[in-house]
């Protein structure tokens, strides 16, 4: 299984205070988001592509894909994954190391504001549209890394670094708001029946 990397850009922030830890927190992946891959094909992925590799991968978080500069691991804590309605969501829990404080500063700036992520494809459908580029959809991927980067591939991608309270506040808004819409998904299946 040959390893994958592909780069998005999306908006990086770092968001601190003086009372919770720096949480870099951006969008490795965006579902059904079209990029075209060396001017050979267009690839999507697709909701629920990294659903298993969540559960089951061992996934760092490296700066630029080095493995030199590893910000956080999810079998540590360090890493929280999360597939939302948008995509791959990543939350990273820095080491207090120098490095990592100028990665920090980068992203602050606007220097680095987008993200990637590195994975081999398990499931993939090919649509092959006439006069157009081929397309291709992953649909099941196991996952090696997320990234901020300098160099994204897919440019919608994004990262951020906030407090630790900040981050936990956005994340319990979200379980609120997938809650709310599994209600809703509850509702109208009861009454469609």
């Amino acid at each position: 299984m040959d390893t994958e990397r592909r780069t998005l850009t999306a908006p990086v922030e770092v968001r601190a205070d003086a009372t919770t830890p720096v949480a870099l927190v951006g969008y490795a992946a965006l579902f059904d988001t079209p990029t075209e891959i060396a001017g050979l094909f267009e690839e999507r992925i697709a909701p629920g592509a990294f659903a298993d590799a969540v559960a089951r991968d061992d996934v760092r978080a490296l700066f630029n894909h080095d493995a030199n500069y590893v910000l956080g691991r999810n079998t540590s804590g360090t890493l929280i994954l999360r597939e939302d309605p948008r995509g791959l969501r990543y939350e990273i829990t820095p080491p207090d190391t120098q490095w990592a404080r100028d990665l920090l500063v980068s992203v602050q700036r606007g220097d680095i504001s987008q993200s990637s992520f590195a994975f081999a494809v398990d499931e993939e459908n090919w649509d092959y549209p006439k006069g157009a580029m081929p397309v291709r959809t992953i649909t099941r991927a196991r996952l090696y890394d997320v990234s901020p980067v300098t160099y994204p591939a897919y440019e919608s991608t994004t990262v951020s670094a906030r407090s630790r309270a900040a981050a936990q506040r956005a994340t319990e808004a979200w379980q609120v708001e997938m809650e709310l819409a599994r209600e809703r998904c509850r509702l109208i299946d009861a009454s469609t029946r």
